[in-house]
């Protein structure tokens, strides 16, 4: 599905946080938006997701436009900066989550999370204690949960923020892997380009042109827009 942003302004109190927003990303493709902290790229996705009510602007999902849509009738998945998993579920209980949402039976759940264990490279840990995993595990929960109902656009939020160098690049490569792999929109934001870099464009450096189904944008203090 595509996803286009046209004119988004947010503001909170008297203070302006996005200004005419617009980008459209077309189907499977993957977009890195990058700018600074402050620069509004969460209150963005925040705002696609339907967490923030733009204060002017639309947000369309393949064409639809869903600003007042509620959130969980958007087909948009969201990976937080922080993962957000819940502690008191273990790993298959926390990828599962939004299957249950779904009202899926038993069987179908159990079988799904465990493909999504397979993809995201955590095969066998259905039943660990998500207060046991590593912050690269964590990580690949986080994205697994937000895979597994299927939505046709993802978010990600910084989400290799805080591994260590090693483990940060490979799972950026892991990361574009998976997402060609399910053929995901996918929209993330960083302040590192480091981070955006192999996972828009895996296979090239930063000397060869952009491939057609992945490209990144700017987003800055000031004007706060991109397109």
């Amino acid at each position: 599905m595509t996803l286009e942003l046209r004119h988004i302004d947010v503001r909170f109190g008297g203070a302006t946080v996005l200004v005419q927003v617009s980008l459209r990303i077309e189907t499977a493709e993957i977009v890195a938006l990058l700018g600074p902290s402050g620069a509004g790229k969460t209150t963005l996705l925040r705002a696609v997701a339907g967490l923030v009510t733009p204060d002017s602007g639309a947000v369309l999902v393949d064409d639809r436009d869903v600003t007042d849509v509620a959130v969980h009738d958007r087909g948009v998945g969201l990976v937080f900066q922080d993962n957000q998993l819940f502690p008191h579920r273990d790993v298959a209980g926390n990828v599962e989550f939004g299957l249950r949402m779904q009202r899926l039976p038993r069987a179908r759940r159990e079988a799904r999370v465990s493909d999504m264990l397979q993809l995201v490279g955590l095969e066998g840990f259905e039943h660990r204690a998500v207060t046991s995993l590593s912050g690269g595990e964590a990580k690949r929960v986080a994205l697994a949960r937000s895979l597994a109902p299927g939505p046709p656009i993802l978010l990600l939020d910084e989400p290799l923020t805080g591994l260590d160098d090693d483990l940060h690049d490979r799972l950026a490569a892991d990361l574009a892997t998976i997402l060609r792999a399910t053929s995901t929109t996918t929209l993330l934001v960083t302040h590192d380009v480091d981070e955006a870099r192999p996972t828009v464009f895996p296979r090239e450096n930063t000397t060869q042109p952009h491939r057609a189904n992945s490209r990144a944008a700017s987003c800055r203090r000031g004007s706060r827009s991109s397109g």
